[in-house]
């Protein structure tokens, strides 16, 4: 084949990284892309499942790119889809409030993003099929922030992340190991709201023991 032939065969194969956002069924390999800007691009025209049919906008993160803990969440709702930042309503401004209590900036020392892009539609959770659409994504997210912790919010993103399906209150506050990266289960902010008591043993009072092995954790890995 001469080289002229060559190249007209290779221009009938369309680029298949241009028709990632197009299907689920087109993978998103280990560093498909350079910067957080260029995956973004890609989620704003993303129809890789049926969320992206009814979003108002896709949310892909809030906080520093480059920051050492990394904050996973399950799904937008209702304010981060109008908004298209992740974790702004009442759940997020608790999670900016746990976050502070031990000094942590969530502009400075957090990275904040979700299982999935696309708010689901009346706020349910997230189907396997709509994860799988989507997490090469964050796979790619995690990479480029390159967090040295990941907080994992609630059961659909511990079993987003690692596939472990065991329930939030088995696992919150254990350190596990997940593709050489210390990952936590933690609370969900929205469970909080729905359970205010702070009295010992109750959510938030267990949450305020995880967020401190947090910081202690983020002040080992600061010092090394």
């Amino acid at each position: 084949m001469s080289s002229e032939q060559l190249s007209l065969f290779e221009d009938s194969n369309p680029n298949q990284k241009e028709l990632i956002p197009t299907d689920a069924k087109i993978a998103i390999p280990p560093g498909t892309y350079d910067n957080m800007s260029e995956l973004a691009q890609h989620c704003q025209n993303c129809h890789r499942c049926e969320l992206g049919d009814t979003r108002q906008n896709v949310v892909i993160g809030r906080g520093n790119p480059q920051a050492s803990i990394m904050v996973v969440g399950e799904a937008p709702g209702e304010n981060e889809d109008q908004t298209g930042l992740p974790f702004v309503g009442r759940a997020g401004q608790l999670l900016d409030k746990i976050l502070a209590s031990v000094k942590l900036d969530t502009e400075k020392d957090v990275y904040i993003c979700n299982i999935v892009k696309c708010r689901p539609p009346g706020n349910r959770t997230p189907t396997t099929e709509e994860i799988a659409a989507c997490k090469p994504y964050l796979l790619e997210q995690i990479r480029l922030v390159d967090p040295k912790i990941i907080l994992l919010t609630g059961a659909t993103a511990v079993k987003g992340v690692t596939g472990d399906k065991r329930g939030i209150t088995k696992i919150r506050g254990q350190w596990m190991e997940w593709e050489e990266r210390l990952c936590m289960p933690i609370f969900h902010p929205s469970y909080l709201l729905r359970n205010p008591s702070r009295e010992k043993g109750s959510p938030k009072w267990l949450m305020w023991q995880d967020i401190q092995a947090v910081r202690a954790k983020y002040n080992e890995i600061i010092d090394w």
